[in-house]
């Protein structure tokens, strides 16, 4: 039985990586199980899957441009990161954690990171070379040193045709571990 994801406010974010596709059953997943799914992609993602499917799934505007933010008098990464419960980014590319080791707010999703309060949970999906690499390993001890949560990567068959770690660990396990994290 899986604990009960009811209102929780999810910001859910989208990198520049192939297992982007992954982010709209992830997105679906946590609707069924009850919660607000807010997604905010980066350029790069929008490569990969579109908006559209994000919004239709989440049934949210999709935040992607600093420059076009909400209606309101508050802008609107400052806004949703207040209401936040968590902030979940899958997947995450070598690229978006280094920025946000570094502080970097050059993007919706960085500037975001930085205001956001909530319990923050990153699984990664990256080349295995990238995710060893020790500019890799070193940001992400930064942020785990910050409090930081990360599920995975996992091993298997790669995009790039290698065989190793950094896949995208899987839909229902991200799962299990948003839940283990809001239950606290």
């Amino acid at each position: 039985m899986s604990f009960s994801l009811q209102d929780k406010k999810i910001i859910l974010g989208i990198t520049g990586s192939i297992a982007a596709y992954k982010a709209a059953e992830l997105a679906s997943q946590l609707r069924k199980r009850g919660a607000e799914v807010f997604p905010v992609m980066t350029a790069a993602a929008q490569k990969f899957i579109t908006p559209l499917t994000l919004q239709t799934l989440s049934r949210q505007p999709v935040a992607a441009d600093l420059w076009d933010e909400g209606n309101g008098w508050q802008p609107g990464h400052i806004e949703l990161a207040d209401k936040a419960d968590l902030m979940l980014v899958a997947p995450a590319t070598a690229d978006v954690i280094a920025q946000f080791a570094h502080g970097l707010a050059h993007d919706y999703l960085g500037s975001m990171y930085l205001v956001c309060r909530a319990p923050v949970l990153i699984a990664p999906a990256m080349n295995g070379k990238m995710w060893t690499h020790p500019a890799t390993v070193a940001n992400v001890a930064t942020l785990r040193s910050r409090g930081v949560d990360f599920i995975g990567p996992e091993e298997g068959m790669l995009a790039c045709g290698y065989e190793g770690i950094g896949r995208l660990w899987p839909v229902e396990g991200i799962l299990e571990r948003v839940e283990k994290v809001l239950a606290k």
